[in-house]
């Protein structure tokens, strides 16, 4: 599994950076240009948020989820790195 710390891509530009968090933890904090896309639905409908073309960041405060998403979504074909904050 792909991982790479925040601060390494933070100054990038066109970075897909995707929080998996529930949207009242998103509310209260999240990386800035990062979207939510909760867990569970990111999950389910994969296929209508993601581009098998494009790079993903996926990240959570504590990383379990996303690391579970990272997982799920490499086995998929999609391109998607775990971000460490």
């Amino acid at each position: 599994m792909n991982s790479v710390k925040y601060d390494s891509i933070k100054f990038k530009r066109g970075v897909k950076i995707i929080d998996v968090q529930d949207s009242y933890s998103y509310r209260l904090g999240h990386i800035n240009n990062s979207i939510n896309i909760p867990y569970d639905d990111l999950i389910q409908n994969y296929r209508s948020y993601l581009n098998k073309n494009s790079r993903y960041y996926i990240y959570c405060k504590s990383g379990k989820l996303s690391k579970r998403a990272v997982m799920v979504l490499s086995y998929l074909g999609y391109d998607v790195i775990l971000l460490e904050i």
